[in-house]
């Protein structure tokens, strides 16, 4: 099974990286991922459901802009929906 990344179709948002300070200030690598979901869409002029993983910012502005609008975005970037 190959691991699912961590990032939005959309925007772009990968994790971050950085380190986690203790109280000591002894420091950690750690690492900030962004909030991906999986959201299905109806594309009405293809008659049928697209399933992105989308962070938040990602849904709203899907939301603000409408799913056709944003299929196109991601397709320019040369992904396949």
């Amino acid at each position: 099974m190959t691991a699912v990344s961590r990032r939005c179709r959309l925007t772009g948002r990968e994790p971050g990286f950085g380190r986690t300070v203790s109280h000591s200030n002894r420091r950690t690598a750690r690492r900030f991922d962004p909030n991906v979901q999986s959201r299905r869409y109806w594309l009405a002029s293809e008659r049928r459901f697209v399933r992105l993983r989308l962070s938040v910012k990602g849904i709203r502005t899907v939301d603000r802009i409408g799913v056709e609008a944003a299929v196109a975005r991601i397709r320019a970037t040369g992904e396949k929906v």
